[in-house]
């Protein structure tokens, strides 16, 4: 399945569904509408299902002026526990928003680590962009989502980086799937680590052509795929890889419904699927 959302995010999750990772339908109508943040919208919906059986969801509540994210859980991905707003960035009070948050399961530390981009300011060096658009990484971590770690710094690459993703590719080895945010790449890069909180090696080259954001990656047999918004074609774009150093275009093998935004796959039992259909 692949969480969705419809611009401009007020009406809420959407979600895709896949049998085999390439060919993608839409469910019908929203799953959940967001109440929480000052714009009250729900962008970039990332979920995760815990050990447990639950689906953690969070997502982005407003383009600016919140310090955090929204939350809920669900079993079934029809019942929803209430929504909260998990406040992350209060601290630095000159944060200017809290975008993308992104779900990994850690399983070695047996905690959910989530990941965002923030800007703040005069903080970091910056190239072109406004200071308004500087944006690095934060995380927090959580086993139970009460209580969260402070949050920390997770990857100044040198440059504006924003919707990037775990990805566990080997027993002790970590890719960062990540967006290049400045004003003359905004393409997709990957780095590499032997922990998923890092550190992260020097970002590679642009795996993707520019205006593109937002990947999700799965697991596809002996393959990878890199689903990601193709937001200036206005399509959704995708590549395949085993190595995460060499890049197949399959944009021609995969099909999107019109309207998806850009959210994360994430692997259901057929039950769940068609309960909701």
């Amino acid at each position: 399945m692949f969480t969705s959302f419809r611009e401009p995010g007020k009406d809420g999750l959407h979600f895709l569904y896949s049998y085999d990772g390439y060919k993608w339908d839409s469910l019908p109508n929203s799953f959940l509408t967001p109440v929480v943040g000052k714009d009250k919208i729900m962008r970039d919906p990332s979920i995760v299902k815990g050990p447990d059986g639950v689906f953690h969801l969070v997502w982005t509540t407003s383009w600016k002026g919140d310090k955090g994210f929204g939350y809920t859980s669900s079993r079934d991905l029809q019942h929803w526990e209430q929504q909260e707003f998990i406040p992350v960035m209060e601290h630095e009070p000159t944060t200017v928003n809290v975008w993308a948050p992104e779900l990994f399961y850690d399983e070695d530390e047996k905690q959910f680590i989530i990941i965002w981009a923030s800007c703040i300011p005069g903080r970091f060096e910056k190239g072109i962009e406004e200071e308004a658009n500087n944006h690095r990484m934060y995380y927090t971590t959580t086993k139970d989502f009460k209580t969260f770690s402070p949050a920390k710094l997770f990857l100044d690459p040198g440059f504006s980086v924003i919707d990037a993703v775990i990805v566990k590719t080997g027993m002790q080895e970590y890719t960062l799937v990540l967006k290049d945010n400045t004003r003359n790449e905004r393409d997709l890069k990957v780095a590499f680590a032997k922990h998923p909180l890092g550190p992260y090696s020097t970002a590679s080259a642009a795996f993707t052509g520019k205006l593109t954001e937002g990947p999700t990656v799965l697991k596809n047999g002996e393959e990878w795929l890199i689903y990601y918004d193709d937001y200036d074609n206005k399509r959704y774009g995708a590549v395949s890889t085993t190595d995460f150093h060499n890049f197949k275009d399959i944009k021609g093998q995969i099909s999107v419904p019109d309207g998806h935004k850009h959210g994360t796959v994430f692997k259901v039992r057929k039950k769940v699927l068609h309960q909701i259909k």
